[in-house]
């Protein structure tokens, strides 16, 4: 028979956060979740993922851009946005043209089919996100910047590089649902 005395507890080494630390983990859950839910939304409703749905959004508009405007406009890499271009173009849903005042540039544009799915679909978490950001006073929107940056180099996660939300999470799923077909 077992010591009653014997019952399992956490190991010494085992974190136990402070107040602050358990609200900026939840805080991060609730980002991380309402994320996760929007991409499963945006497949389910406009069939794209999040990522692909918010870089068509930004086309919306657009008489035609530059990948790197593009992904300045997404606030994001030039080559984290490069993927997420190709798919949307293999779709139909965004054209690559040369540009009428430099044939060396090349232009994204939206074309009618990506048009056309946007007319109906509600608008990206990212946009509530970036919209949400804006609204802060630039001080509170420092200190969160901040304290976001600081996070992730005390977390020895400064060398992550950031890339659109889920979108490599998305071509994985696809990948392993279309061998199962």
């Amino acid at each position: 028979m077992s010591d009653a005395s014997a019952t399992p507890s956490l190991h010494e080494s085992a974190i136990r956060p402070s107040e602050d630390a358990r609200r900026a983990m939840d805080s991060l859950r609730r980002l991380v979740h309402a994320l996760r839910t929007a991409t499963r939304a945006s497949e389910k409703s406009v069939g794209l993922s999040a990522a692909q749905h918010f870089v068509l959004r930004q086309l919306e508009g657009s008489s035609g851009v530059s990948p790197s405007e593009l992904a300045g406009c997404a606030h994001t890499s030039a080559s984290s946005i490069s993927e997420v271009i190709g798919r949307l173009v293999a779709r139909g849903l965004v054209s690559r043209v040369a540009s009428i005042s430099d044939r060396r540039r090349v232009e994204l544009r939206l074309t009618a089919a990506g048009a056309d799915l946007l007319a109906g679909a509600p608008q990206t978490v990212q946009e509530r996100l970036l919209a949400g950001l804006e609204r802060l006073s630039s001080t509170d929107r420092l200190a969160l910047v901040n304290g976001l940056e600081s996070w992730i180099t005390a977390s020895d996660l400064g060398d992550t590089q950031p890339v659109l939300f889920f979108e490599d999470e998305t071509t994985f799923r696809r990948a392993l649902s279309n061998r199962r077909l």
